[in-house]
């Protein structure tokens, strides 16, 4: 991890990989996340969000693009 940031009102974490370079990543998709309060005993788990599972897409279609532009080299 490089840093954290707070983009655009999301907490961001700037990450780096030595075959893909930096890039950023909801602090909500890592274990370093406030703890959900659905994770308190005897409560159900929240269901998924539908705008995270859409930019996590974006972000698997990122670097999908990335990885096909490294290997044309």
């Amino acid at each position: 991890m490089l840093k954290e940031r707070r983009v655009a009102g999301v907490d961001t974490l700037i990450l780096r990989n030595a075959e893909r370079g930096s890039f950023a990543v909801a602090k909500e998709w890592t274990d370093r996340a406030r703890p959900s309060p659905y994770e308190a005993p005897g409560m159900t788990p929240g269901r998924l969000d539908a705008q995270f599972l859409l930019d996590l897409v974006a972000l698997v279609e990122q670097l999908s693009v990335a990885s096909e532009k490294e290997l044309a080299k």
